[in-house]
């Protein structure tokens, strides 16, 4: 069952904002489309929310980038894709994907660069929708608020969040930190979102004014607690690989809650999302799993192997440094010893 199936995620909408430039990653390669466990941030984003019951996406993205495009095909076949021309804030990318607004379902907006939030935090924060809230932000305490929008809050209620270059001293020495994810009830999205205006410091069209309208409305505003680590953006090379062990450790909890022995000495061991490993499977120090490997019940990766698109039947017992190429195929209980290349 996905982390979606029992809150009705049948109408359930997701915009996934991918349209920045990422000209702090220093690349010709959009920022979206680098890597962690050998999957794209804006893969790992569109997994998540679907995951979460999106039945229906949206991807708003830069125009011309038809490699984000083919990125968004391979893996969300059917997601709209909504080029934005002009970059006047978070508000107006959304509204470049009205058609997700228009049909009163719920929608949360997630960002193509946030790719460490789970498919579980994503449904808590579309949960406050179906209790009548109709807004949700996520938000986290933040060791240092600096850059970070503050949650503004009085008697329990939110009131709005404001970004740092529009805050005063004392919102500034708030710590409840917008962590930009955020879901709305689609009775009220597209109204709210159409009266955004950009009286701000950097006149733009910020989605987090949504929290402060809906609160002049009366209406309910909702704070859906998150880990600071788990909502970091990924900016820069220094932030991915700051992301990169906290993928990597979840991999390794998830093939060792099913049953493989995968490094406990955490001792650069590297998977991709797609490595399968079976029971009673050993795998020592310094192996690498490039994407499309799946490793049978009972096998042994001894050190300073690499392995990639390759497939180990029951039994097999490789190393240490051993690489096994595109194609490569060991029968049950194979051994391969030092310095093998298949």
């Amino acid at each position: 069952m996905t982390a979606g199936a029992n809150r009705g995620g049948e109408r359930l909408h997701a915009i996934v904002l991918a349209a920045g430039k990422g000209t702090r990653m220093r690349s010709d390669r959009p920022k979206v489309l680098h890597a962690l466990a050998n999957r794209s941030m804006l893969g790992h984003v569109l997994a998540a929310v679907q995951e979460a019951g999106a039945a229906r996406l949206a991807v708003v993205v830069e125009p011309g980038r038809e490699d984000v495009v083919r990125e968004i095909e391979r893996l969300a076949p059917g997601a709209g894709i909504h080029p934005q021309a002009e970059r006047l804030g978070t508000a107006h990318a959304v509204l470049a994907a009205r058609a997700s607004l228009e049909g009163g379902q719920d929608v949360i907006v997630a960002f193509g660069d946030t790719p460490l939030v789970t498919a579980e935090t994503y449904a808590r924060l579309r949960a406050p929708l179906r209790e009548g809230a109709a807004v949700a932000v996520l938000a986290f305490e933040a060791a240092d608020p600096t850059g970070y929008g503050r949650v503004l809050t009085e008697g329990g209620r939110v009131l709005a969040i404001r970004e740092e270059k529009d805050a005063s001293q004392e919102e500034r020495a708030v710590r409840l930190s917008n962590a930009g994810l955020m879901a709305l009830s689609g009775a009220h999205a597209l109204s709210l979102l159409e009266r955004i205006g950009n009286d701000n410091a950097n006149r733009e069209y910020y989605l987090t004014d949504a929290v402060a309208l809906a609160a002049g409305d009366g209406l309910s505003v909702a704070v859906v607690p998150v880990d600071e680590a788990e909502a970091q953006g990924v900016n820069d090379r220094v932030q991915l690989s700051q992301a990169e062990p906290r993928i990597q450790a979840r991999l390794r909890r998830a093939a060792q809650l099913g049953g493989a022995d995968a490094d406990r000495a955490r001792d650069g061991v590297f998977f991709s999302v797609d490595t399968i490993l079976g029971r009673d499977v050993v795998v020592e120090p310094h192996c690498v799993f490039g994407p499309g490997v799946v490793i049978g019940d009972g096998c042994t990766i001894r050190a300073f192997s690499h392995l990639h698109d390759a497939r180990l039947m029951e039994g097999a017992d490789i190393g240490p440094h051993v690489r096994l190429r595109g194609g490569a195929v060991l029968e049950a209980g194979v051994h391969l010893g030092n310095f093998v290349e298949i």
